[in-house]
């Protein structure tokens, strides 16, 4: 058991130094554009929610 936790371990170490990790740059991009892209979709949801609570609204006063 032991010896296959040590052997995982290795291949695990071995796996990480082949990784291509982004720069900064990139890191502080991809950031900006999914802070961006949930604030879009965050309105989206909030405008549909607003609308669609004032038809139904409308359609409770109208019965």
């Amino acid at each position: 058991m032991f010896a296959r936790f040590s052997r995982y371990l290795k291949e695990t170490s071995q796996e990480m130094q082949r990784v291509s990790w982004p720069s900064f740059a990139d890191l502080k991009e991809s950031t900006i554009v999914v802070c961006v892209t949930v604030g879009v979709v965050t309105f989206f949801v909030f405008v549909v929610d607003q609308v669609l609570s004032f038809i139904q609204k409308k359609l409770i006063l109208m019965s």
